[in-house]
């Protein structure tokens, strides 16, 4: 073996031990097998279950080259069975050498005399080398056709070529094997990513679908703008491995709401149950008591009906100051009335018919939490970013922590944790925050709040664009994008 033909299947062991794709491994195996023997075509076969499936067929002189790139073989599996002679080969785990294919009658060629027929190819020298891993599974078979000499000329395998392809077939099986090994972790990881999500969404009422609403959201977009970007020649906007990465970004953006008490994330109105249940028994208590300063004589009937209505309708304003999801300065200023209303007991004592910290508590104008509360909700972030920091995430997947913790952050500096502003937010927080802020507008399981329709939601991030705290430009593509409707509605 010549010390260029050494040099070419050290660099052939390089490349595919850095090779990330599996469809791009598998054709880089059978490519490299072929250059290596110069040879005119050739399979790769994996077994699945009791078949040998065609993953890669290339025929140069056919013009012939299906599999790779994900695309599937048109071509029936190969049953395991001894009058296959790929399928011999990986049975008897035995390297098979013919010379020429029409004169051979050890074995059966049915299948390439039947494609020499429909095509017009002509299959003379062939090689089946069986594929096994390091537990001695058997996993697949390398078929190679018609080896050429240096002038064209189809002649037979020789010993040189044969031990060719039994170094491509032992470093495949390895590049394989590691690649599998990968893509099982994977599968785990994001196993375990998911169950998280649930986890989060299922732990309250009010946030079911959020995860998976943002994640099916996210692979719209970016098919949208990988579509864009192909159009126009581009490099896509996010490859297969930064898509994964953004991808599990958006299922644990939310995962430091494990530990946020079901108190605040569960918290339908600005009071707590126990305030709610205090005031209503307090009023409650004071039309008692006023009943039986009437029934005493102490007061008369028209004062007693009063009281009885300003009662009544001190409990409709909370009801509904309680559960609104904005506060008007109409309600505010009726809340701010009963909070001055008094009822003077009989030691000459005076009960608020609100206590301080009742009535600040319907005074706030947007949500149901309090400042506190607040502060509370939104240390899901840097729990988020505590808990993956973690764990230990190859480095496909280093961005994760900064970027799931990322999507409250503002461009013009005004959100949290960071108070990020401008090119301190990468484009992948950018979309995150677009995407969690659509869906909470939109979402119909909101403690606090109907969900609003899409355009709405839309306005309202345009507003907030033009207030400089989000990306305009990424707005219009997501506005264009339709990304959250059905697909068969989303542009093509």
């Amino acid at each position: 073996m010549s010390t260029g033909t050494m040099d070419r299947i050290l660099e052939m062991t390089i490349r595919l031990a850095g090779e990330k794709d599996y469809n791009s491994l598998l054709e880089g195996i059978l490519s490299d097998a072929m250059l290596l023997t110069n040879c005119d075509a050739g399979t790769l076969y994996l077994r699945e279950g009791e078949y040998l499936a065609f993953k890669i067929m290339r025929n140069n002189t056919m013009h012939s080259y299906q599999g790779g790139h994900g695309d599937r073989v048109n071509m029936p599996p190969v049953p395991i069975r001894r009058e296959n002679v790929c399928a011999l080969s990986m049975i008897e785990n035995r390297i098979i050498c013919v010379e020429d294919v029409a004169n051979c009658g050890e074995y059966d060629f049915t299948g390439p005399k039947r494609y020499d027929a429909m095509t017009g190819y002509h299959t003379q020298s062939m090689l089946v080398v069986p594929m096994q891993d390091r537990n001695g599974e058997r996993t697949g078979v390398l078929q190679l056709i018609n080896a050429m000499d240096d002038s064209g000329v189809v002649t037979a395998f020789d010993q040189e070529r044969i031990q060719l392809v039994q170094a491509v077939a032992s470093q495949a099986v390895v590049a394989i094997e590691n690649m599998n090994y990968v893509r099982e972790i994977k599968e785990l990881l994001h196993s375990f990513v998911q169950v998280m999500a649930k986890a989060i969404d299922e732990r309250t009422p009010y946030n079911a679908a959020h995860t998976r609403n943002m994640v099916r959201y996210a692979r719209s977009f970016i098919a949208y703008l990988n579509g864009l970007h192909k159009q126009d020649g581009r490099v896509p906007a996010f490859d297969a491995l930064e898509q994964e990465e953004f991808l599990m970004s958006v299922w644990l953006h939310d995962i430091g709401k494990l530990v946020i008490p079901l108190g605040v994330m569960n918290k339908s109105g600005r009071l707590t149950d126990g305030q709610k249940e205090s005031i209503l028994h307090r009023l409650t208590e004071i039309e008692l008591k006023t009943e039986i300063r009437y029934l005493k004589g102490k007061i008369d009937r028209a004062e007693k009906e009063q009281t009885d209505r300003r009662l009544a309708q001190a409990r409709q304003i909370i009801d509904r100051a309680d559960g609104a999801g904005f506060l008007t300065e109409e309600a505010a200023q009726e809340i701010r009335k009963i909070g001055d209303m008094q009822f003077e007991e009989e030691d000459g004592g005076r009960t608020p018919w609100l206590t301080e910290e009742e009535k600040d508590r319907l005074l706030i104008r947007k949500g149901t939490l309090s400042q506190e509360e607040r502060k509370i909700m939104e240390s899901h972030v840097e729990m988020t970013a505590s808990l993956l920091e973690e764990i230990q995430f190859s480095n496909d997947y280093k961005n994760v922590p900064f970027w799931a913790s990322g999507h409250h952050e503002l461009l013009d500096g005004s959100g949290y944790p960071e108070k990020l502003s401008g090119e301190q937010i990468p484009y992948q927080i950018r979309i995150l925050t677009i995407l969690d802020i659509f869906d909470a507008l939109t979402a119909d399981d909101r403690p606090y709040k109907p969900g609003m329709p899409a355009e709405k939601a839309l306005d309202i991030l345009e507003h907030m664009a033009d207030e400089g705290k989000l990306d305009s430009g990424l707005i219009q593509l997501f506005k264009a994008s339709k990304c959250w409707m059905p697909e068969q509605e989303q542009p093509a």
